[in-house]
């Protein structure tokens, strides 16, 4: 049941935050950010959120600073919205998965470009 319930968090995490960042936020150094995941301890202690971010390295860094600064005004507005006895503390991190699989993708189709022409 706990388990279940520690997913349920982080999906409501997940929503809030993006929902924050997208309405509330009004850094320019924030950019284009999709929230990809949410994993929260147990006990409902920290939240770490995964996020994808448009950009070069350079902007990337910046938004990633931006959240950084914000994460106070986020954590109060999450424990408002949610209604949560301890709000967790957030920590964000850039998922790279998205960019690996492109990559992959792209590999994938040089070699069949490859095999094309033999």
């Amino acid at each position: 049941m706990a388990k279940f319930r520690v997913g349920r968090v982080g999906e409501q995490i997940k929503k809030e935050i993006s929902s924050l960042i997208q309405t509330e936020l009004k850094d320019p150094r924030i950019g284009f950010i999709t929230v990809t995941g949410v994993d929260v301890t147990g006990d409902l202690s920290q939240a770490r959120v995964y996020l994808s971010i448009l950009g070069n390295d350079e902007q990337k860094e910046a938004t990633l600073h931006a959240l950084a600064r914000a994460k106070g005004f986020l954590r109060s507005e999450l424990g408002n919205r949610m209604r949560l006895r301890h709000t967790p503390e957030i920590e964000f991190r850039f998922d790279s998965s998205i960019a690996y699989g492109s990559r992959i993708e792209a590999l994938l189709a040089d070699i069949n470009k490859g095999n094309q022409h033999s």
